[in-house]
């Protein structure tokens, strides 16, 4: 039986082949890379050490960041390239092995999107060779536009944000959201109010200094950069935020709309001109998006949409999917999506269009049920 190393640097060997060139990054990463900017499934999953100066450092949980890094950190960054990677990653899982084989590619800086996305999720089913896949997809594209048509309270999109990121939006959160919640802060009511109208960054910024001082730097995985900005959104809807009625219902509506990519599209426009919202560049790129993943030969009807999916990390912009091996399979052995912010939370000046997927090497040997 083939092990899952040997799997791991056969895709890698498959993905070199299509053009992706080589790569290994360190295994032992500093963990305020991932601690920033993973999402907190991950987080609370990382296997934490540290150096021999005191510096936190995780074992790699993922090979996105840190491959992202490197291309930063390369004379070609800006330019397009694409990685491939194929070796062990450590993270808590349930009855799974924490370390696990991974491989995979990422693909920065080409402006054809839509044609790099389907490329991703092409590939990836080309190298894994599944005979009925049952592929799921998401935009988190689509939700970022439909609220900034929405033009809501920074703070209001920002807890949006961070809970569809989670898989937490639902019709009942949604609901507690258009109710005035009022006193939920109890003791640090006073300093919310205090903080209220204050400059966003300066706000952040004095209660990130307040942790330190009390040498608060990590809790439960979380950066006190990432605690202040929970306490800031927190604040916010204590005092005076709350999501409008209009903004709830056309939300809600959103997160039901699902089936093959057509169709969803076809709900989405018909969303989009009832509640009176620009969003036809958004639903044009999806469009364009189902078109170069036919064209690749992906059955665009097996395609199972889901306006409410969004993958349990952080740097998500763009389309999202993740495969099984067969319907109702467990757990999913492709996974993958669009993350065009992420190599500016790097450090780059600007946003660098970038797309990836990862294989679960293990379950595509044993079989998840």
């Amino acid at each position: 039986m083939t092990s899952p190393s040997q799997t791991a640097a056969s895709l890698l060997g498959f993905f070199a082949a299509q053009g992706y060139r080589p790569i290994e990054p360190a295994i032992v990463q500093p963990a305020d890379l991932f601690l920033d900017l993973s999402g907190e499934d991950l987080r609370s999953r990382m296997m934490m050490t540290a150096d021999a100066e005191g510096h936190e450092m995780v074992l790699r949980p993922e090979y996105t960041i840190p491959v992202a890094a490197a291309y930063l950190a390369s004379p070609q960054a800006g330019m397009p390239m694409g990685f491939a990677y194929g070796g062990p990653v450590f993270r808590l899982r349930t009855n799974e092995p924490f370390e696990f084989a991974q491989a995979g590619i990422e693909s920065f800086g080409r402006k054809d999107r839509e044609a790099s996305d389907a490329e991703a999720l092409g590939l990836a089913l080309e190298a894994t060779g599944l005979s009925d896949p049952a592929i799921r997809l998401g935009d988190v594209g689509l939700f970022l536009a439909l609220l900034d048509a929405l033009a809501l309270p920074a703070a209001m999109t920002r807890r949006l944000r961070r809970a569809f990121a989670a898989g937490t939006l639902t019709p009942a959160t949604l609901d507690a959201m258009a109710t005035p919640a009022k006193g939920t802060l109890g003791a640090h009511e006073g300093v919310a109010r205090a903080l209220e109208g204050q400059d966003s960054k300066a706000a952040r910024a004095f209660v990130e200094d307040l942790l330190k001082i009390a040498g608060i730097t990590t809790v439960g995985g979380r950066s006190a950069g990432e605690i202040a900005e929970r306490f800031l959104e927190q604040a916010s809807a204590s005092t005076q935020g709350f999501l409008p009625e209009a903004a709830r219902d056309t939300l809600t509506q959103f997160l039901a709309i699902e089936g093959d990519p057509d169709s969803a599209a076809t709900a989405l426009r018909q969303l989009a001109r009832d509640a009176g919202l620009a969003l036809d560049a958004a639903i044009d790129a999806f469009d364009q998006r189902t078109g170069f993943m036919a064209a690749r030969g992906i059955s665009v009807e097996d395609i199972h949409f889901s306006a409410a999916f969004g993958r349990n990390l952080d740097y998500y912009t763009g389309v999202v999917f993740e495969v099984r091996a067969y319907e109702n399979a467990e757990k999913p052995v492709i996974g993958g999506g669009r993350y065009d912010g992420l190599l500016r939370a790097l450090g780059a000046a600007e946003a660098i269009p970038a797309v990836g997927c990862a294989i679960f090497v293990d379950r595509l040997n044993g079989g998840v049920a």
